[in-house]
């Protein structure tokens, strides 16, 4: 079997598993799953960015925030039915990662992690600033009325975890897509070593941009769904802790990876899940995993599975 049908058939064959695990998993898992395949989405965002092009963000929650607002508020307070909403949000994402690519882009290095964790925060302070229609930490809930989209509703948990799948498999399928080309080679090759890659004649700059771009993009349609699917919009999603989740997920699974943002939004969620349900102090068990992880698979899940088993995982 040649590399491209193995990549294909296993990329194939997860989203295979994922359909026909909505028929056997009990209602607590899947719904926890549904919600994982939205978050997971978010991660795959930011590999884009981060785990191919090498660029480390820390302001991303900015993104998947302007997702949420572009569509909850599309339809709390413009009336707009669920697929303008969620085109608003999408759109939402896109201008906000535009302007922030065209200022952060303009420094490198640490200078980069602060810009965009720094914009990142400016996002939360204003959602909490303009609380008369964000509702600010308190959030808003979308009615389920609401939540129907060409007669589909959206509130049902089994339309909620198909709905969760498409957007994954649109996702993960788009980022294998996109790093098999020329374009995203090129981003590693960036990663690597920008300034022989700008040696060779290419535009790094404008190849990043574009990451940088496609990767809000992607974050901000997760932010759309995670708020239409689950029914609420708050500001602590916007806060710089949903900055640092998809780094963990991402860094867990498996940086670089295309599987890697599933597997470590997987990961994490679970153990956070189960530690809770030993002790208060589940973090300090969480914190223990983790370090221990970093410590003997530093690459990440998927990423040591590819340098000790399978090294044609893109």
């Amino acid at each position: 079997m040649s590399t491209g049908a193995k990549v294909m058939a296993l990329h194939g064959g997860v989203l295979v598993l994922l359909f026909v695990l909505q028929f056997i998993l009990p209602a607590y898992h899947h719904g926890n799953l549904a919600r994982i395949m939205v978050l997971a989405s978010y991660a795959v965002g930011y590999n884009i960015l981060f785990g191919y092009t090498g660029l480390l963000s820390l302001g991303h929650a900015l993104f998947f925030a302007a997702g949420m607002y572009g569509m909850g508020l599309g339809i709390q307070h413009l009336d707009l039915s669920v697929a303008p909403a969620l085109l608003a949000g999408v759109l939402a994402g896109a201008v906000v990662s535009t302007a922030l690519a065209l200022l952060a882009l303009r420094t490198s290095g640490v200078a980069f992690m602060i810009v965009t964790l720094m914009f990142a925060q400016a996002g939360y302070l204003t959602v909490l600033y303009f609380g008369e229609f964000t509702r600010g930490d308190e959030g808003f809930v979308i009615q389920q009325a609401q939540r129907v989209l060409w007669g589909i509703d959206l509130s049902d948990p089994t339309n909620r975890y198909f709905a969760a799948l498409i957007l994954f498999a649109l996702s993960l399928l788009a980022s294998l897509w996109l790093v098999r080309r020329p374009f995203g080679k090129t981003l590693v090759a960036i990663r690597e070593n920008e300034e022989r890659v700008r040696m060779l004649g290419y535009d790094t700059y404008k190849h990043k941009l574009m990451a940088m771009v496609i990767s809000g993009t992607i974050s901000a349609a997760a932010g759309a769904a995670y708020g239409l699917l689950f029914g609420y919009a708050g500001a602590s999603f916007a806060s710089v802790q949903y900055s640092i989740f998809p780094l963990l997920w991402v860094l867990l699974g498996g940086a670089g990876t295309v599987l890697g943002p599933f597997v470590g939004t997987l990961f994490m969620f679970y153990l956070i899940d189960l530690s809770s349900g030993i002790t208060t102090a589940y973090m300090l068990i969480a914190g223990v995993v983790l370090v221990l992880l970093t410590l003997f698979a530093p690459q990440g899940l998927i990423g040591e599975l590819r340098n000790r088993l399978w090294r044609w995982l893109p």
